[in-house]
């Protein structure tokens, strides 16, 4: 319930922002055919100017609420976004098409981009350790319920590599904890590694930066 609120409260903002809008470049139309919404939403994507067409957006689901164009805007959106590397708006459209449009043929695309959003989001493994659990019970849920799924492969790649994360994180805060004297806490630290898929055999630190190893 709070979740469906926050989304809300988010949408209501973002629509205010455009809303309130002083730029000489806001959108001043209106009253126009879902098309002329949906051609210009395409059009602003290829400039990338993604402000533009999230606004142009917002007119076509104003006027158009129950037009068939508006699901395929929604996840045309939602791809821009994820190769703009805008994952919060992303995830937004992605929720707005799983709870809104999605059919039996596309849910499943659109959830499997909704982790990849995810994956790719997280920026800093030390603050990111919820987006991290976060997404790995999200590609469990995915491979129990799509075992077969064409996306299956790059999902067990992702998984991997989130438990690689992981692992190496709960590695440098052991040996944080050993180098200050506080051995208890270093032990609950291996021991999470002891219970973790990977072992010491499969991963090793990279030499280059961490990020750019695991997440690249």
């Amino acid at each position: 319930m709070l979740k469906n609120y926050k989304k809300g409260l988010f949408l209501f903002i973002f629509i205010l922002f455009f809303i309130g809008c002083s730029n000489k470049d806001a959108i001043k139309e209106y009253d126009k055919p879902a098309l002329y919404w949906y051609k210009n939403i395409i059009e602003s994507i290829s400039e990338n100017n993604f402000d533009k067409a999230d606004e142009y957006y917002i007119s076509l689901r104003s006027e158009h609420l129950r037009s068939p164009i508006v699901p395929t805007a929604t996840m045309i959106l939602a791809q821009a976004h994820i190769k703009d590397k805008s994952y919060v708006m992303a995830d937004y459209y992605l929720d707005e098409y799983l709870k809104k449009y999605a059919s039996s043929k596309t849910i499943e695309l659109a959830k499997f981009l909704k982790i990849k959003a995810a994956f790719l989001g997280v920026k800093d493994i030390n603050r990111d350790q919820k987006l991290m659990i976060d997404t790995l019970k999200n590609v469990d849920k995915f491979t129990k319920e799509y075992p077969n799924s064409i996306y299956r492969p790059m999902v067990d790649t992702l998984k991997v590599r989130l438990y690689m994360a992981q692992y190496l994180l709960n590695e440098n805060i052991a040996r944080l904890y050993s180098r200050i004297d506080k051995d208890r806490a270093s032990k609950i630290y291996r021991e999470k590694n002891r219970k973790s898929p990977l072992n010491d055999a499969d991963i090793k630190a990279p030499k280059e930066s961490f990020l750019d190893k695991i997440f690249n």
